[in-house]
C-alpha cells in the first residue's frame, strides 16, 4: 500500500526522501508529502497526485532539514487530496501512517470531547492528536508515544518526527511491514527495505508489535509490552534491489518478459534437473501420506494459482483440497484439526488477509506453508515452512512474474506430494518434471507470438466486455485472464468455467463480445470446443489460445487462433500464462492506460 521512508542524516534529507519514495511507487499511491525540522521547527511540503508535484513544490520552497519522514498515500479515509496528504503535523510533531486504524471514530470523539479540532477526514490524524495531547499534559515523545500505540486497533505502520528533536525518530509496526536502516552516523526507516537500498544494505526488520526509537547512533526495539528487544540485522544483497525497466517501455513488460529466467531460476530451487525429480529446499515436519486434506487460502492472483493447485493436488496426489479467499477463510471460522496443512500464497507476504489466516491457522496447531517471494517478510517468519519463489522485484501492481512462479512453485509442490503418496510412479514423476524443465524455454517461444498479440489487442480495446472461458486447470486460468484485462485496461472482464456457460453467461453474448477461449489439447479439449460452438453460434468473436493440435481439431472459425508450443497438459497454466497476460499488456498500452501503477490499486494490499 503507501510507502513510509524517514532519515536521520547529515545533508538535507527532503531530496533524499522523495527519491526513497520513488523506489515504493510500486506500490500505488494518490498523494505525497515530506516534513522535516528547519532549524527545529516542523516543516512540510505536499501535494496531490504523483511525486512529479511534491517535487515542484519543494523546487519552489525548498526544506534544509536533516531529519525527516516522507509518506505516499493511497486513500483510505478521506479524498486523495493535499489536505488529507501525509504527513499530518500538529505543533508538536508529525507522523506518517500505513494501514488502517480501526478504532478511529471512538478515539476522535473522545478527543474532540477535549476540546480536540481536527483539520482531516483520516484516521492518521487521530494519531497525531493523540500523542499530542499526551504531550500536552507533559509526556516526552518517547512516553507519550508509549502510552498510545496499546490504544490503536488495526493493521498500521507509523513513523513519528517532533518539532525541537533534531535525532529523534519513533517507528511503530501492527500488521504493516516497517524496516530499519543503519549507516555510518545515520538512521533510515522504511516501510519497504527497497527504499533504503541507496544508503544501506544493513537492515533490521520489526516484527509485529514492535516500536523503534531512532537516534543518529542506532535503534533500541521495543515490543508491545515495553520490553527492550534485540532482532536480527541483516545484510541484503544489492543485487536483490536492482528494480529498472531496462529495455522495455514498462515494469510490466519487463516483468512478463523475465518469466523465462525467473521460473528457470525457481525450478532450479526444487528440481534436480539431473535426476528427473523434485527435491524440496526444506524438510517436511509431517507426512503427505498422514494429510487428510489441505486448506489454501489467499487473495486476488495468488488465490488462483492457489486454484490451479487445487486440480494439482487432487490430481497428482489424491489429497483432497479447500481453497478460500483469505477474507473469507479468515471468517468462516472453518473446522480445522490439529496436525493438517494450510498453505498460503502471497507475492509479498504482507497481504494482510492472507496473514491473519495464517494466524488463524497457527492458532488451531495446523502445519503452516507460505509460497512467498519475499523470504523476510512477515508470512515467511511466522510460517512453520516457507517455499520461497524467485522471481525477484515485482514492480508492476498487476503480477506476472510472480504468479507463474508461485505455480511453478505449487507444482513442484504436488509432485512431491504424489510421490510421497504412492499415487506417481517414478516413471511419472520425471515425465512430469521434464515437463516442467521445459517450460522456460516453451515460455521464450510463446513470446515470439507477442507482435500477432499486439495486433489482436488493438481489436480487443474496443470491447466493453469480454468474456474468458477453460476447463480444468484452464478454468481459474481463464479467471486470471480476466482478472488481468480488468486491472489494466478497465475494460469489464469475466471468467467462467466453459461448461457454465448455459447457466448464465452465454446471455451476454452477442456480435459485440470477444470470448477468450483458453483450451490446450487434452482430455476435455473436445468439451470446450462444444462450448466455443456455442458461441459461434450467437455471433460471438472468439479469440481462441491453444497449441497446434488444438488448432487443427478445433475447426471453428475465430477472431483469432493463438498457437502456443505443445507441452503436457500439466505443465499448460504456466506457458499459457503468457499470452493472457501480453494480451491484458498490449491492450492497456493501445488504450493509454497507466500499466504499472492502475487506478485505485496497490502492489501489496496490507489492510482489509
Amino acid at each position: 500500500m503507501c510507502g513510509i521512508v524517514g532519515i536521520i542524516g547529515n545533508t538535507p534529507v527532503a531530496p533524499q526522501i522523495v527519491e526513497a519514495l520513488k523506489r515504493l511507487e510500486y506500490r500505488g499511491y494518490d498523494s505525497a508529502g515530506v516534513a522535516t525540522l528547519e532549524y527545529g521547527h516542523l516543516a512540510r511540503r505536499r501535494a496531490e497526485g504523483k511525486l512529479r508535484n511534491l517535487e515542484a513544490k519543494l523546487s519552489d520552497a525548498p526544506l534544509s532539514g536533516v531529519i525527516g519522514i516522507g509518506h505516499t498515500r493511497w486513500a483510505t479515509h478521506g479524498k486523495p487530496n493535499e489536505t488529507n496528504a501525509h504527513p499530518h503535523a500538529t505543533e508538536k510533531l508529525a507522523v506518517v501512517h500505513n494501514g488502517i486504524i480501526e478504532n478511529f471514530r471512538e478515539l476522535k470523539a473522545g478527543l474532540e470531547a477535549k476540546g480536540v479540532r481536527f483539520e482531516t477526514e483520516t484516521d492518521t490524524e487521530v494519531v497525531a492528536q493523540l500523542v499530542t495531547h499526551e504531550m500536552r499534559q507533559g509526556r516526552p515523545p518517547v512516553e507519550a508515544v508509549a502510552v498510545t500505540l496499546p490504544r490503536l486497533r488495526g493493521a498500521f505502520a507509523l513513523a513519528f518526527l517532533f518539532d525541537g528533536e533534531d535525532e529523534l525518530l519513533i517507528g511503530a509496526r501492527h500488521g504493516a511491514p516497517l524496516a530499519i536502516g543503519y549507516g555510518a552516523e545515520e538512521m533510515y526507516l522504511g516501510s519497504d527495505a527497497l527504499a533504503l537500498a541507496p544508503f544501506t544494505d544493513d537492515v533490521t526488520y520489526l516484527e509485529d508489535g514492535d516500536w523503534a526509537i531512532l537516534r543518529r547512533k542506532g535503534a533500541d526495539i521495543r515490543d508491545a509490552s515495553g520490553a527492550m528487544v534485540r532482532r536480527p540485522r541483516h545484510k541484503i544483497p544489492v543485487g536483490s534491489f536492482m528494480a529498472d525497466k531496462g529495455n522495455h517501455r514498462h515494469f510490466m513488460a519487463k516483468e512478463i518478459h523475465e518469466q523465462p529466467e525467473v521460473v528457470g531460476r525457481t525450478l532450479a530451487h526444487y528440481v534436480n534437473f539431473t535426476a528427473g525429480r523434485v527435491e524440496l529446499p526444506f524438510e517436511l515436519p509431517f507426512d503427505f501420506r498422514a494429510l487428510k486434506r489441505i486448506s489454501i487460502s489467499a487473495c486476488g492472483t495468488a488465490y488462483l494459482a492457489g486454484l490451479v493447485s487445487k486440480y494439482w493436488f487432487e490430481r497428482l496426489a489424491r489429497i483432497p483440497v479447500e481453497i478460500d479467499v483469505a477474507s473469507e477463510f479468515r471468517y468462516r471460522e472453518a473446522p480445522l484439526e490439529p496436525g493438517e496443512l494450510a498453505l498460503f500464497v502471497s507475492q509479498s507476504g504482507e497481504t494482510a488477509d492472507t496473514l491473519a489466516s495464517l494466524r488463524y491457522a497457527t492458532a488451531e496447531k495446523l502445519h503452516t506453508l507460505s509460497v512467498v517471494n519475499v523470504p523476510t517478510s512477515t508470512m515467511a517468519r511466522e510460517s512453520t515452512l516457507v517455499a520461497q519463489t524467485l522471481a525477484g522485484v515485482e514492480v508492476g501492481v498487476a503480477s506476472t512474474k510472480a504468479f507463474t512462479c508461485q505455480l511453478t512453485v505449487l507444482l513442484s509442490l504436488a509432485i512431491a506430494a504424489g510421490r510421497a503418496r504412492g499415487t506417481l510412479t517414478p516413471e511419472e514423476e520425471k515425465e512430469l518434471v521434464d515437463a516442467l524443465i521445459a517450460v522456460p524455454g516453451q515460455m521464450s517461444e510463446a513470446m515470439k507470438r507477442e507482435h500477432e498479440i499486439e495486433i489482436l489487442a488493438r481489436e480487443l480495446s474496443k470491447a466493453k466486455d469480454v468474456l474468458y472461458l477453460g476447463r480444468g486447470t484452464a478454468y481459474p486460468l481463464a479467471m486470471e485472464g480476466a482478472l488481468k484485462l480488468k486491472e489494466i485496461s478497465y475494460i469489464h472482464a469475466e471468467g467462467y468455467a466453459a461448461g457454465e456457460l448455459k447457466h448464465g453467461p452465454i446471455a451476454l453474448i452477442d456480435e459485440t463480445m470477444p470470448v477468450i477461449v483458453i483450451a490446450p489439447y487434452d482430455h476435455i479439449f473436445e468439451k470446450t470446443v462444444s462450448n466455443m460452438q456455442e458461441v459461434a453460434a450467437r455471433g460471438g468473436r472468439i479469440i481462441l489460445i491453444t497449441d497446434e493440435k488444438g488448432a487443427l481439431e478445433s475447426g471453428l472459425d475465430t477472431m483469432a487462433t493463438l498457437v502456443m508450443p505443445s507441452v503436457h497438459p500439466v505443465v499448460a497454466p504456466i506457458l499459457n500464462s503468457v499470452p493472457i497476460q501480453l494480451l491484458a499488456y498490449h491492450t492497456a498500452v493501445f488504450m493509454g492506460k497507466d500499466v504499472d501503477q492502475p487506478r485505485n490499486l496497490a502492489k501489496s494490499v496490507t489492510v482489509e
